[in-house]
């Protein structure tokens, strides 16, 4: 993107476009989400008056504005190791090892992934104005696995549409304590915000969304199985609310796992929740072409999992 002032008169073809479509469809870099910013912030106008991204513009209209240069991030670059499964100049998806916390957060913006991608990936492109990667989903700090970033906004925006729309296939490997008693199942279970506990999330919220998980149990041991677990949804926590909620929460889950008076052997042998982001599979946002990433399973489960066999008593 070219950072600058900018004058631009409205064609026939454009006609009846909305003021924050027409900027992103008039310069690549440029994301829908940052054109209604530049509107909202006052940078972008309508033949000299004040607009809003939702504007539907006509033809001849003058639509004038300027893209501020990228903003320097607090943020610094830091060379964290990262296990990397593909990587382009559009996108790049890591498999991200349990303890790593994602995004920074006010008191603590070192150490994170987006210090090791900010790091690795010195032809990042602004995002919103800043010079960042674009991460479009997350996963807990104890949770392991594929995570995708967009490395420029028209990238962000368009994995950002898929995950919406609910296009983008997502598997987990989950071990859980005990063993479901059917082969399969789906877990059609609201979720949203735990009535007392508000740091929770529940299946008894006074205000809640739609959740669906998908499971089929990949082995069975004595006392744990292996889940293999497709989401149709994104809810927060949503596998690990769902696990508890059916009666078999994820091993070493100290949120939505039993109370400490009431867990098993097994929980005391595992340091983190046994939960894995194993497989994503999506549209390339920029070639069309289709991908399956997948992350093997950590040391710490496959550890695991070696000691827990048909036979063991726990």
């Amino acid at each position: 993107m070219v950072y600058g002032s900018f004058c631009l008169t409205v064609t026939d073809a454009s006609s009846g476009v909305r003021l924050d479509r027409y900027l992103s469809d008039q310069f690549d870099a440029c994301s829908r989400a940052y054109a209604a910013q530049l509107v909202r912030s006052g940078q972008v106008n309508v033949n000299r008056h004040p607009a809003k991204p939702s504007t539907r513009l006509r033809p001849g209209d003058l639509v004038m504005g300027t893209f501020p240069p990228p903003v320097s991030l607090r943020l610094l670059p830091e060379p964290i190791p990262l296990d990397i499964l593909y990587e382009d100049r559009d996108l790049i998806a890591v498999n991200k090892p349990a303890g790593l916390v994602v995004h920074p957060a006010p008191g603590h913006f070192s150490g994170t992934l987006v210090n090791a991608l900010l790091h690795h990936c010195p032809d990042l492109r602004p995002i919103g104005g800043e010079i960042r990667p674009g991460i479009v989903h997350r996963l807990d700090k104890d949770t392991s696995g594929v995570l995708l970033a967009a490395k420029h906004g028209g990238a962000l925006e368009k994995l950002a549409g898929q995950f919406r729309r609910r296009e983008i296939q997502k598997t987990y490997l989950a071990l859980v304590r005990g063993t479901p008693a059917a082969e399969t199942g789906l877990l059609d279970w609201a979720i949203g915000r735990h009535p007392v506990a508000r740091k929770k999330m529940s299946i008894h919220s006074r205000r809640s969304r739609k959740a669906v998980t998908h499971w089929r149990i990949r082995r069975r041991m004595a006392g744990a199985s292996l889940l293999e677990i497709g989401l149709e949804t994104g809810r927060t926590h949503q596998i690990r609310v769902h696990c508890a909620a059916m009666g078999h929460p994820v091993l070493g889950d100290g949120v939505y796992g039993s109370p400490a008076r009431d867990r098993q052997a097994l929980d005391t042998i595992v340091c983190r929740q046994m939960l894995h982001a194993w497989r994503l599979q999506l549209i390339h946002p920029i070639t069309g072409i289709n991908l399956a990433l997948e992350a093997p399973l950590p040391d710490d489960m496959l550890a695991l999992l070696a000691q827990l066999t048909p036979e063991e008593q726990v």
